[in-house]
């Protein structure tokens, strides 16, 4: 159990419970973006491959209460509305899990960060593209494109942010699709990362310590977000997620 953690300094440690920490506070915010975080907080003081499994379990359990805030009843109408698109996705996920083996760290930088820096960029310039409604055509590709990147990276925000926001949801159903596509997205990746051996008994210990400051962090952020206007908070987390992408990005181009 203890191998992972015992190789790590105490230093090491805090740090990445300092990021499990800010991920959950922007996370119980916006209902987004702490994979991202994660992910590109702590590898750059950690395998990308120990990133990768630590934020797995964290973004299950804070998932899960997410999706439920408003009751079962809530989340189950949610699954039953968007199950084209969880269904596409969930294929693709577990597709995109097998790829994190075989790809260079370098590469799978570039892969997590290009998107999201092409996302936020668009985001504060203003771009706010508009559907009038859901199809089963878009469902499927946006589904696809999601689930693909969450299971190389366990980042599958910014595609289903997209989307969400061309429709036009309102706030507290905009939050309670995230939890419930990130929830169902999360119970695949813990899955599909068994069988890719990133998540094993090795690293799993240190992924279930992470729980505990990614928690609290969001309960710090849950009084935020039912206490202050959202969209000013919206721009900060965008700004803070051009930073990690801009950041990723740096770790691909110069190793």
């Amino acid at each position: 159990m203890d191998m992972v953690l015992a190789s790590l300094s105490v230093q090491l440690f805090f740090a990445a419970c300092v990021v499990a920490f800010v991920a959950g506070t922007v996370k119980g915010i916006v209902g987004f973006a702490m994979p991202i975080l994660m992910i590109s907080g702590m590898s750059t003081f950690i395998a990308p491959d120990l990133a990768l499994a630590g934020l797995i379990l964290p973004t299950l359990v804070t998932n899960i209460y997410q999706a439920g805030r408003q009751g079962p009843r809530e989340a189950w109408r949610t699954i039953v509305q968007f199950r084209i698109f969880l269904i596409a996705g969930g294929i693709t996920l577990a597709l995109g899990a097998q790829l994190v083996v075989v790809l260079e760290r370098e590469l799978m930088f570039i892969v997590i960060g290009a998107p999201v820096l092409l996302f936020v960029s668009l985001q504060l310039l203003g771009w706010r593209p508009r559907l009038q409604r859901r199809s089963t055509p878009v469902d499927t590709t946006v589904g696809a494109i999601a689930g693909l990147s969450g299971g190389m990276s366990g980042v599958w925000g910014p595609p289903t942010i997209l989307y969400l926001t061309a429709l036009d949801i309102p706030k507290i159903e905009h939050v309670r699709v995230q939890g419930v596509v990130y929830g169902l997205g999360s119970v695949l990746l813990v899955v599909a990362h068994i069988k890719s051996g990133i998540l094993n008994w090795d690293t799993a210990p240190f992924s279930l310590a992470l729980i505990i400051p990614a928690t609290l962090g969001m309960a710090v952020g849950l009084k935020v977000h039912d206490r202050f206007d959202q969209q000013t908070f919206r721009k900060v987390t965008m700004i803070v997620l051009l930073i990690a992408a801009a950041n990723l990005l740096r770790r691909g181009i110069m190793g």
